[in-house]
């Protein structure tokens, strides 16, 4: 049962919506995934704000989502309730830290997923599992009832198969929710150092959709990265710290290794914040040019589970971050979703990024690029 860490029951015709196990479900212990919070888990006494809609609209909840530990990497693997399995290859990694969720789409478990994204949680695993994610704006989505990780950077959305689940996903978190009536026709294809046949695969599908593509230079967001850091180490430091040290045999050996790391990273959360306010309005002002950005979700393809050591894990979660925790800083919402590679059997994924609260056009553009790439 490794895609889910509880499975529910269910009756009715509303959609099947697949819950990550950060959210409040009422009824059911909310584990994080975590041995050391299961262990001192009781059954919530009230589902999350963020489900009302979903109740209201007579959604199945098929269950609680694995994840990766506390949410905390983006990996996806879970030492406590399994691993959950990439779909299109056994041997890669799911993606986390909502990897349940992205599997169970992939799988049909659901037509719907909600996932939380921090520092890319819903985007790595749709990326790592071609599905498709929504990290939504900052504060759009109420976080009450949901497990903290960085209260600053924390975020709720959607994931699904396709962009049409991602709209569902946002009608159920958001009951009105329509997308924009037009698409944007002018998106700035941000240049990164990303594998070239992922580069060449976002290149295809922003020509193959018609848009307007203006050059901007990955150096205008890169600050981005540093300011994310040192605040996400300082905030997970402070929400989970206690449950390690109260209970350390119920913490996965690398999860306590990101704990290790908190005095390398968190020491600089002062001077980040006091960066960030100016950064985000230098990288908001892109939008005064462009409607909204593209990049790879991803600079590589997923790594194989096999491959992860000790010694590598940290520098494939700088690799597999830093296209995606920026705009967690930024607060700004973004898709990802998978368009074809050619010369591998993996798709990439495609990351839009829009200026605050604009998923509507985020998701009518989406729906342009997978009408026209297939």
């Amino acid at each position: 049962m490794s895609t889910f860490i509880t499975k529910l029951e269910t009756t009715g015709d509303g959609p099947r919506l697949a819950v990550k196990d950060i959210i409040d479900v009422e009824g059911v212990p909310t584990t994080a995934g975590s041995r050391a919070l299961e262990r001192k888990a009781k059954p919530a006494s009230a589902d999350a704000p963020c489900l009302a809609g979903a109740r209201a609209a007579g959604a199945r909840i098929v269950g609680k989502a694995n994840l990766h530990e506390l949410a905390t990497m983006p990996i996806g693997t879970n030492p406590w309730f399994g691993n959950p399995i990439n779909p299109l290859d056994a041997a890669l990694i799911p993606g986390g830290s909502s990897s349940g969720s992205a599997v169970a789409v992939a799988n049909d478990d659901a037509e719907v997923a909600l996932g939380s994204d921090t520092g890319g949680s819903v985007r790595i695993p749709s990326a790592c599992c071609g599905t498709a994610g929504l990290k939504t704006t900052y504060g759009r989505v109420s976080l009450d009832g949901v497990g903290p990780l960085a209260p600053s950077l924390d975020t709720i959305g959607p994931m699904a198969r396709d962009i049409s689940g991602l709209v569902l996903g946002m009608q159920l978190l958001e009951p009105g929710f329509t997308v924009a009536a037009a698409a944007a026709t002018t998106v700035g294809r941000v240049r990164t150092d990303s594998d070239p046949r992922i580069e060449a695969a976002i290149d295809d599908a922003l020509r193959s959709a018609g848009f307007t593509v203006v050059p901007v230079e990955w150096e205008v967001l890169a600050p981005g990265n540093d300011i994310f850091t040192a605040i996400y180490f300082a905030e997970m430091w402070a929400s989970d710290h206690q449950l390690y040290e109260d209970d350390p045999s119920g913490i996965g050996e690398d999860v306590a290794g990101m704990f290790a790391m908190v005095p390398a990273f968190a020491e600089g959360a002062d001077a980040a914040r006091g960066q960030l306010a100016s950064w985000q309005a230098s990288m908001l002002r892109l939008f005064d040019q462009v409607e909204l950005l593209a990049l790879p979700t991803l600079p590589i393809f997923p790594p194989r589970v096999d491959d992860l050591t000790p010694d590598s894990l940290l520098q494939t979660v700088i690799d597999i971050t830093r296209h995606v925790s920026l705009f967690n800083a930024a607060g700004t919402p973004c898709t990802a979703q998978p368009v074809r590679t050619a010369g591998s059997p993996l798709p990439a994924s495609l990351q839009l990024v829009g200026p605050h609260n604009s998923e509507e056009l985020l998701l009518a553009t989406a729906q342009v690029v997978e009408a026209a790439t297939g």
